[in-house]
């Protein structure tokens, strides 16, 4: 299982890591596993690990007073998941993080993180980037759903995520683009009309 984090670790850090800095790093991870549906996080708990997805599917979530879900974030092996505010402010968290699918993971805390940023440079390097990346997704994600009609956010996400157009149903899907079943099966409809 430790195999999938050092190649990921060796993907996103250029020089890549030696076996003996590999181990000291599978010291500050734990194993978990999840049944589907079983919470990683609920609302109102501090986040107090970042999980590193070895198989399965997660997604992230938030509940407004009427009940209705607005998922923010998917994630599938070799992705991380947190709630990265409460993780590093240690403030309660606003969202729910749940299996999809049956889930192995391995954690690691927020002290753990800062011990090995300082320990590893190639997990410090891997951190680096890893961050970099995500804020970039963020700032598109975040210009697709104020600038783009419901259409061309659909093809965005196919395009930059078709992994998880396969793994999560249509309704998760919607809610993660910000539209109604409804319009995602009609975008769906004519997108596969005209392929």
């Amino acid at each position: 299982m430790m195999e999938q984090l050092f190649d990921y670790i060796n993907s996103y850090s250029p020089g890549g890591i030696s076996k003996s800095d590999f181990e000291i790093v599978k010291s500050y991870f734990t194993h978990k596993r999840l049944r589907k549906r079983q919470y990683f996080l609920q609302e109102g708990e501090i986040c107090k690990y970042f999980g590193f997805i070895l198989s399965g599917a997660m997604r992230q979530y938030t509940v407004d007073d009427k009940g209705k879900e607005y998922v923010v974030q998917l994630s599938i092996e070799n992705w991380w998941v947190g709630d990265r505010e409460s993780y590093t402010t240690s403030n309660p968290s606003i969202y729910n993080i749940d299996a999809w699918e049956d889930t192995e993971l391995l954690l690691i805390s927020r002290p753990r993180v800062l011990e090995l940023l300082q320990r590893c440079p190639a997990f410090a390097e891997t951190s680096r980037i890893m961050d970099e990346r995500n804020s970039i997704a963020s700032l598109k994600r975040l210009t697709t759903s104020i600038s783009a009609g419901a259409e061309k956010r659909y093809l965005a996400f196919v395009s930059s995520y078709p992994d998880l157009v396969k793994r999560f149903p249509q309704h998760i899907i919607a809610s993660y683009l910000g539209v109604t079943k409804d319009t995602l099966s009609r975008i769906r409809r004519q997108f596969l009309n005209n392929e």
